[in-house]
């Protein structure tokens, strides 16, 4: 399983942090259990949230991008794509990673990454945080987004 030497989800005092949740609806019920994770997450460490549905993982870099902009301290992308036939696959993948990488950068901001790239859809289940499930995705993006946000604001100059 790739949880394996994953870090601890210690506490992290997130509060006075927005964070937007940018969400992909494919393949709703991984979709719905990554949500719920990043929700339980941003309310454990007492930031804020606001959901932002995207059709797919495709169209997550932009309206991450756009709520940086907008005011938002760090966001959590979450989608879900599943391995087919096609080369389909790769080209969203690199689209959303890439996508999402460039945003953070060009925005100074935290994106926590929570696009499950998989093979089938038991993997997915296996990382949604669903009942059974081994791992806590959409939770772990929460986290890092959060305690990133936190960490940069310690890191800025007061003025």
């Amino acid at each position: 399983m790739s949880g394996a030497g994953a870090a601890e989800r210690g506490h992290v005092d997130g509060t006075g942090v927005r964070v937007a949740i940018v969400a992909g609806q494919w393949h709703d019920v991984i979709a719905a259990g990554l949500l719920a994770g990043a929700q339980r997450e941003v309310e454990r460490l007492g930031a804020t949230a606001t959901v932002l549905p995207v059709p797919g993982s495709f169209e997550l870099p932009v309206v991450a991008k756009t709520a940086l902009e907008s005011g938002y301290d760090a966001a959590v992308a979450l989608g879900v794509i599943i391995r087919g036939g096609t080369p389909h696959f790769e080209y969203v993948s690199d689209a959303a990673t890439s996508g999402l990488t460039r945003v953070a950068i060009d925005t100074g901001k935290p994106v926590g990454f929570g696009v499950l790239t998989l093979d089938d859809e038991q993997q997915g289940i296996d990382r949604a945080g669903l009942p059974g499930s081994k791992e806590d995705k959409g939770a772990e993006a929460a986290h890092a987004a959060i305690a990133t946000a936190v960490t940069l604001r310690s890191l800025a100059v007061p003025a």
